[in-house]
């Protein structure tokens, strides 16, 4: 092993193992600080959580447009399917008559 490898691999090895503290106190917590959802009385007519609420709304509101144009899309692309598809048998009904 050269001389540059085994200087580099010195650094390296005396670096500590773990720089984490560790503590034995639990931390403690505030009421939502765990995410869990405000309680009623005057938090729920919080101005955030108005907001919050419409903003939400209107989020699910745009979603479930979008589902519906696509599937109307769907519908409609199906619908030109089977008009071209009843076009076509009947075009293959006249032949065999005649």
């Amino acid at each position: 092993m050269s001389l540059r490898l085994a200087t580099r691999a010195i650094p390296r090895a005396t670096l500590p193992t773990s720089t984490r503290s560790f503590s034995a106190i639990t931390q403690r917590m505030a009421a939502g600080d765990t995410g869990a959802p405000r309680s009623g009385g005057a938090a729920s007519s919080d101005a955030f959580t108005k907001r919050e609420a419409a903003d939400e709304a209107m989020y699910v509101r745009k979603q479930e447009a979008e589902k519906l144009a696509a599937l109307k899309k769907k519908i409609s692309d199906q619908e030109a399917a089977l008009a071209k598809d009843r076009q076509q048998a009947e075009e293959m009904s006249k032949k065999q008559q005649s």
